[in-house]
């Protein structure tokens, strides 16, 4: 006579089994949709600053004669350097059309970047820059190139800055950009 041994409880085992694979796959899938939008919003806002960047260098490219000298070389001053600590000129009461002097364009050019950027208007004069570079350090007002460096307020190590050092604050991200005229 053979007999049966019956397994009850078996499939509900596999339920269970079952459907905690299913929750730890839909947390995961949750978490990476959370990491992707935290990607999608940082590389929107480094995207409007790399157009604030250039927009700028554009500005001083259509202005070669208040900025460069004879030899082609930026000048050691111009009114559109600005150095960090320093606050930026008041824009004045309308940019459109851009204004004639550099300091009204340069006025015009930070009220942008303070409405396009996050938290940008806090960070104007600590954290902006436009000046005369040789790549060496940061402003060592020599060199054929101008440097400009914009800055914008992030959650809690959501900055995914590459470049960021112990110390650094992790709230706010950085966009360099450094080019010759």
């Amino acid at each position: 006579m053979i007999s049966r041994v019956r397994n009850r409880g078996f499939s509900m085992i596999e339920v269970l089994v079952t459907l905690v694979l299913i929750s730890i796959g839909v947390l995961g899938m949750v978490a990476m949709q959370a990491k992707g939008i935290t990607y999608t919003q940082d590389s929107v806002v480094r995207n409007q600053a790399a157009l604030l960047a250039d927009e700028l260098m554009e500005i001083l490219r259509s202005d070669r004669q208040t900025i460069l000298d004879v030899k082609g070389v930026p000048t050691s001053t111009s009114d559109y350097y600005k150095k960090k600590g320093t606050a930026f000129p008041d824009a004045p009461a309308s940019c459109n059309p851009l204004p004639a002097s550099a300091e009204d364009r340069l006025g015009c050019w930070a009220a942008k970047a303070a409405q396009t950027l996050p938290d940008a208007g806090a960070l104007l004069t600590s954290d902006f820059y436009v000046c005369r570079t040789d790549g060496s350090a940061v402003c060592p007002d020599k060199g054929a190139a101008i440097e400009i460096q914009l800055a914008w307020r992030v959650k809690e190590n959501e900055c995914m800055d590459a470049n960021a050092q112990a110390g650094d604050d992790l709230t706010i991200c950085h966009y360099h950009l450094r080019a010759e005229l």
